[in-house]
C-alpha cells in the first residue's frame, strides 16, 4: 500500500468523527458568492433594458410599415373614402361579419384597437393629420408609452411611405429613417 493512502474504513471513521474538516460552506463564503451574483446582475440589467428598448423600436417600425400597407389596401378597396382616418377602421371585423369600411380587416385588434392611441410593444400608435374628403393624406405616429423606458425614439410616416423619426421620443419627426 502507498504511504498516505486511506482505506474506505478509515475515511468513514474520520467522517463520523468530523476529523476531515468542516462540511458545507461558511456564512462568509455564502455572502461572497451572493455579492458576486449581485454585482453581475447590476452590470447586466442596463444592457438588458437597452436590448428591450431596441426590440420595442424595431417592433414599432415594423408595425408602422404594416399600418401604411393596410392604408394602401383600404384606399384601393374604398376609393370613395380614401385612406382610413382612424386605426379602428382597419381592424378585423367581428366574427361572422364581412369586412366593411368601418372594420376592413387589414389589422389585428391590437393595432386596430377601438380608440386611438393603440398600444403595442411599448409604443402608442395613431393616425393623425387627416386631410380631404375622400382622405388624400394622413400621418401615422408612434411614440413610446414611457419615453426612456419602453423606447427612445418617436416614429412617423405618411401616405407616401416616408419614414422619419424624432430622437426625443415625440411625434416631431424630422430625421429620415434609413
Amino acid at each position: 500500500m502507498q504511504k498516505n493512502a486511506f482505506s474506505s474504513r478509515q475515511v468513514a471513521a474520520a467522517c463520523a468523527q468530523g476529523s476531515l474538516g468542516q462540511a458545507g460552506f461558511s456564512l462568509l463564503e455564502l455572502l461572497i458568492v451572493v455579492a458576486i451574483i449581485l454585482v453581475l446582475m447590476v452590470m447586466a440589467i442596463p444592457t438588458l433594458l437597452r436590448s428591450k428598448m431596441s426590440a420595442n423600436e424595431a417592433s414599432a417600425v415594423s408595425s408602422m410599415r404594416t399600418i401604411v400597407t393596410a392604408q394602401a389596401g383600404y384606399a384601393l378597396t374604398y376609393p370613395e373614402l380614401g385612406y382610413a382616418n382612424d386605426l379602428s377602421k382597419l381592424t378585423t371585423p367581428p366574427a361572422g361579419t364581412p369586412p366593411d369600411s368601418n372594420a376592413a380587416g387589414y389589422l389585428d385588434s391590437v393595432l386596430g384597437c377601438a380608440s386611438q392611441p393603440c398600444a403595442k410593444a411599448g409604443y402608442n400608435f395613431s393616425i393623425v393629420n387627416v386631410v380631404g374628403s375622400p382622405v388624400s393624406s394622413y400621418q401615422v405616429i408612434s411614440v413610446p408609452v414611457l419615453p426612456g423606458q419602453t423606447g427612445v425614439r418617436g416614429f412617423c410616416s405618411d401616405q407616401a411611405s416616408r419614414f422619419t423619426y424624432d430622437p426625443n421620443g415625440t411625434s416631431a419627426c424630422t430625421i429620415p429613417l434609413h
